[in-house]
């Protein structure tokens, strides 16, 4: 849990949901602040994705510093528990550089780094190579189902909540039961950490009609960009979790030709609208953030120095 006290540093975190305008609102805001942007958005990170994910440009990253984009390979292994790790680390450094030495600003839509950052996570083991490589093939060999009930008899109480069609959940559970001989249930505390640092949560939307158009046309730019091409560059990894995204997870069926380049695009704008109103209601659980339409970014920036 954040702390109240007005002498602690303040973090600005910016959230909101996809295409809604979150680069060019922390662009103005840290210009305005005179700071870096800690990007929170758990696929920007990867280097080989910058057309699907929208990440910043290198023109945007010139005009202010990014941590966080295209920093990692598709090949490592990453996690909201490290980047909460890594923040966490970074912030001292960052809180005493800004030019009044108590703000640093957070700016993205990834709603587990956001939460692992002003909340913390739980304390859960990083898995080791080899216990997911275990799990990976037995899910090949033997099936979902078998996990399930394997999950069912080492830990019957997170079976009894979880999605027992998410395979991802079902075999991460169990590498941590297999790993450390506990129940996953045992590592999910839900306890808020203390942060020597205050928290200023700033929300961004737009009218429903206009985050569709937003959305639709950014998708059609995307494949003018070339998300065709990074698609087909990144296609020996589909496999990976860092994959498991929309606009890759499509462009790979059309990649294998299992529909046409517009079917694929449509599928793509309106997989990208349903993730926007998921994180839309995660996002509004919180009644810490204050919400503005991006286009008042003097409002925003006012609210932000009157609060800091």
């Amino acid at each position: 849990m954040a702390s109240s006290d007005s002498n602690q540093p303040t973090l600005v975190v910016i959230v909101g949901p996809t295409a809604v305008g979150k680069t060019a609102v922390s662009l103005e805001a840290a210009l305005h602040l005179g700071v870096p942007v800690i990007n929170a958005d758990s696929r920007q990170i990867y280097k080989e994705l910058p057309i699907g994910t929208a990440a910043p440009t290198e023109e945007q990253q010139r005009a202010v510093r990014h941590f966080f984009v295209g920093t990692r390979h598709l090949t490592d292994y990453y996690s909201a528990s490290l980047y909460e790790q890594e923040v966490m680390a970074l912030l001292p450094g960052l809180f005493k550089a800004s030019p009044s030495h108590k703000v640093a600003l957070m700016s993205g839509g990834s709603m587990m780094y956001i939460d692992a950052v002003c909340n913390g996570i739980d304390d859960i083991p990083t898995v080791d190579d080899e216990t997911r490589e275990t799990l990976k093939r037995e899910l090949a060999e033997k099936g979902l189902p078998t996990l399930v009930e394997r999950l069912h008899k080492l830990d019957p109480d997170y079976w009894e909540i979880v999605d027992k069609n998410n395979y991802r959940r079902v075999i991460h559970a169990l590498e941590i039961c297999q790993m450390t001989g506990r129940t996953y249930t045992s590592f999910r505390t839900h306890t808020a950490k203390p942060r020597p640092f205050r928290v200023l949560k700033i929300g961004l939307n737009r009218d429903r009609a206009e985050m569709y158009d937003r959305i639709n046309r950014r998708v059609v730019d995307m494949v003018d960009q070339g998300l065709i091409d990074e698609a087909l560059h990144v296609y020996p990894y589909r496999d990976m979790n860092a994959l498991n995204t929309v606009g890759y997870k499509e462009m790979f069926d059309y990649l294998d030709g299992l529909e046409l380049l517009d079917d694929t695009i449509t599928r793509i704008q309106s997989n990208t609208r349903r993730y926007m109103r998921k994180q839309l209601t995660w996002f509004k659980r919180d009644p810490n953030i204050k919400w503005f339409n991006p286009e008042n970014i003097k409002e925003i920036i006012n609210y932000i120095e009157n609060s800091i």
